[in-house]
């Protein structure tokens, strides 16, 4: 009996490519927050790429956790763990509050282990809600999993620095433009193999083309070490606040809430649906990778939903490439210089195959939509309802500034917001009594109308 999809392993070349492709579609994600939290502690530019290594290191450890799995750990799907990005404003935030800065990475790294160890053993607790997840629900989250990263995508298209002059310039659009037409075309116009990495040759051949322009840099390769080991607690012991380590709890909470939606959606894509045992798996690697990642002085980890347009565009299914993408990732913790030359990558090459990327996640909510039955009017409300909510942290970045920080760790993930909208929403319309024209209406602005007739 074939295997399924998901556990074939590929020829060696085909899974090192695909593998770095997927390290290529999550680097800025995981580099951020390290940048973001060393700046605001004021770390030298030594200790920043040595934060950055560490971060890169534990992705690595935790995408191991995830895809190939130990006893009752990892879902075992092709996922990419991460830095979370939900977790940079509390981080920040403990920085700020610190006199002390040398205190804030100990503070911060006591709290994620805390968090850590607590969502590992709410785990299989937390996944008996799969129940609460059907097509109308996890079609509306695929769909704002993808809607929610496109913006990330035009924000590298537009350059590496908001605050610079150039920012948005027509040289940088244009080379976006130009590796999304890369891509597209070579997904188009080849077949196999080559078709698969189409991704990866678009940021190849865009990182070439930008050359003349003047936007690729070659310094990090030349300024990097070629080994460099993430000392343990290289920052200090972790210390133990309560404030942070609530804030953080709550990120654990969201990161948990949005991993789950996530599963769900990978599970559609690769068709194995993730089940309640699935999840919980899965939840326990995240957390327990969050947990261990501060021992070598990473941030809390969670599923990387980059990946799943990925996994989605390029059919190839496999964990075992996710786990070699891994595998690259720590190699890249352990050898600053190979961890640069994905940093030489501008940041418009990566918004135009971002585009793609993310785009197909959206797509595949789409599909997962039109399973759901959406000739129903209770689910046509569902979707709409929190489609909506989902999307007010995009479209209005400012709507809950009135709220609470902690709050707003949670109202500010449109992911996170569109997910809880919609599991309420199915409760409420399909599971708590039943309308009796629940199946009497196609449209919720013609509900009128279609009832009468009904009479």
């Amino acid at each position: 009996m074939a295997a399924h999809p998901v556990d074939e392993k590929l020829p060696a070349l085909k899974m090192a490519t695909s593998g770095l492709q997927h390290v290529a579609a999550m680097y800025a994600g995981v580099v951020a927050p390290p940048l973001i939290v060393g700046a605001a502690i004021g770390l030298t530019a030594t200790e920043l790429t040595f934060l950055t290594g560490a971060c890169l290191f534990t992705a690595g450890l935790a995408t191991f956790l995830q895809t190939l799995g130990i006893w009752k750990i990892g879902a075992r799907l092709p996922f990419v763990n991460g830095v979370t990005f939900a977790g940079v404003a509390p981080m920040t935030a403990i920085v700020a509050s610190t006199e002390d800065k040398s205190d804030a990475l100990p503070i911060i790294f006591g709290a994620v282990i805390v968090a850590g160890l607590l969502g590992f053993f709410a785990a299989p607790f937390f996944s008996k809600a799969i129940r609460f997840f059907p097509p109308v629900v996890t079609g509306s989250v695929i769909t704002l999993i993808g809607v929610s990263l496109l913006p990330v995508a035009f924000g590298w298209a537009q350059g590496p620095n908001p605050a610079a002059e150039d920012y948005g310039s027509t040289t940088y659009l244009t080379l976006a433009g130009i590796t999304l037409l890369i891509v597209l075309l070579l997904r188009r116009f080849t077949r196999g193999f080559v078709k698969q990495i189409a991704v990866l040759l678009g940021l190849v051949a865009g990182t070439l083309i930008a050359i003349p322009f003047g936007v690729t840099d070659f310094s990090p390769v030349g300024d990097a070490d070629i080994v460099g080991f993430p000392t343990p607690f290289h920052f200090g012991a972790p210390q133990f606040q309560f404030a942070a380590i609530l804030s953080l709890c709550v990120v654990m909470v969201v990161s948990m809430t949005e991993s789950t939606a996530d599963m769900l959606a990978l599970g559609e894509i690769v068709e194995r649906p993730a089940d309640e045992k699935t999840i919980a798996a899965g939840l326990r690697a995240d957390t327990l990778g969050s947990a261990i990642s501060p021992l070598f002085n990473g941030f809390m980890c969670s599923a990387f939903a980059q990946n799943i347009g990925l996994v989605a565009m390029t059919k190839i299914r496999s964990r075992y490439v996710v786990a070699t993408g891994g595998a690259f990732l720590v190699l890249m913790g352990l050898c600053p210089m190979a961890a640069s030359l994905i940093a030489v990558v501008p940041r418009p090459v990566l918004g135009g195959a971002g585009i793609v990327l993310f785009g197909s996640v959206a797509a595949s909510g789409i599909q997962t939509l039109v399973r759901a039955g959406l000739d129903r009017d209770n689910n046509v409300l569902i979707v709409a309802v929190s489609l909506a909510v989902g999307i007010i942290p995009i479209t209005a970045p400012e709507f809950y500034h009135s709220f609470p920080e902690t709050a707003k760790i949670v109202l500010d993930s449109g992911i996170s917001t569109g997910c809880v909208t919609a599991v309420v929403l199915n409760m409420l319309f399909n599971h708590l009594g039943k309308s009796g024209d629940a199946h009497d209406v196609t449209h919720p602005m013609e509900a009128g109308e279609e009832i009468a007739a009904a009479h």
